[in-house]
């Protein structure tokens, strides 16, 4: 079952929770059968070997859980180390499993015991949830819940970002449909002022295709966070007008010597600006001089990078771009101990 977007918190008999930055994953045990799979399908459980003895572990021996993997560091949840957890060698899992374990934030049950519960309300799914996890222990959790949507409201405004990726809004009489979007997922939209210091081209025609952002360090070294794209055919017609004037040659251009060197983290996106250094790989970005300022929106963040690409909201004429800093992007306060369930 899916989410569709939503900016404010619908109010009435739902039930809220956090929505964890993790992996998406349904559950499955048949016996001494586990499965893992992601949201697409994808088998998960070769790289998770500790949620395979843990599910092995409960007294209830046929069930089909939903939740979110996630791996925790002091107490926050850490993505890139999570992303890291997907590797080819097994050597290096069973490593892993130990350096950067993974746990399991349950947040719903489809059956239990042989008996279908998708066609149940969701407060009965939650209170079944409960008691199927009633012994568990750790790296297996229930996700936290409230009917409070000041609660709910506050889990927003203050944690949104470190480890809580939004709300799930839940109507109590939720059945669970796969493949709709019953659910809400509130999400704040965050803004910050960026230079525009470069774009990437059409692969099929001489149109550009994305923007290359930057904010300045406290060292004053501009740096690469991330892209903005999906452009209507007319606005990249305007935008190739607006760029023309300020392709500049790459010698002097703050990043003559390459950007992103040191990588993402969440590793290569679609779209955005990958590893590059002079001499090693074609360039594939045209550099511009680093005047233009843009006010962009996104959803979530990556160590001071956007982990997908931004939204173009507007140009910014009044913003200098040499005051467009980092800082922008701070990160949200730790989620406290009594929400993060681990």
């Amino acid at each position: 079952m899916l989410a569709r977007l939503a900016r404010e918190l619908p109010l009435g008999d739902y039930l809220y929770e956090p929505k964890w930055d993790g992996f998406r994953c349904l559950a499955f045990r048949e016996g001494r059968d586990v499965d893992l799979r992601s949201r697409n399908g994808r088998p998960l459980a070769r790289y998770f070997p500790e949620l395979v003895e843990a599910l092995l572990a409960l007294e209830a021996d046929r069930l089909a859980l939903d939740g979110e993997i996630v791996v925790a560091a002091d107490a926050e949840l850490d993505f890139t180390a999570l992303l890291a957890r997907l590797h080819p060698a097994a050597s290096r899992v069973e490593r892993l499993r130990y350096e950067t374990p993974s746990q399991l934030i349950a947040f719903d049950v489809l059956a239990a015991g042989g008996v279908d519960l998708r066609s149940r309300p969701f407060v009965e799914r939650r209170r079944a949830l409960e008691e199927l996890l009633e012994q568990a222990q750790p790296p297996l959790f229930v996700t936290p819940v409230t009917y409070d949507p000041a609660e709910a409201r506050r889990w927003l405004d203050r944690y949104q970002g470190s480890g809580i990726d939004g709300v799930m809004a839940k109507h109590r009489d939720l059945r669970y449909e796969p493949g709709r979007r019953s659910m809400l997922k509130v999400k704040r939209e965050h803004t910050a002022d960026c230079v525009l210091a470069g774009f990437r081209m059409l692969v099929d025609r001489p149109l550009p295709s994305s923007l290359l952002l930057g904010l300045y360090d406290d060292g004053g070294v501009l740096r690469h966070v991330g892209i903005t794209s999906a452009f209507s055919e007319a606005r990249r017609a305007e935008l190739l007008d607006v760029l023309r004037p300020l392709v500049t040659p790459l010698g002097g251009h703050p990043w003559e010597r390459g950007f992103q060197l040191a990588g993402s983290p969440s590793g290569r996106l679609p779209g955005a600006a990958g590893r590059w250094v002079p001499d090693e790989m074609e360039q594939d970005w045209i550099p511009v001089s680093p005047e233009l300022v843009c006010e962009v929106a996104y959803d979530q963040l990556d160590d001071y990078r956007f982990r997908h690409p931004a939204r173009f909201r507007r140009w910014r004429p009044d913003r200098d771009a040499s005051t467009c800093r980092l800082d922008q992007l701070a990160a949200a306060p730790g989620v406290p101990a009594e929400l993060l369930p681990l």
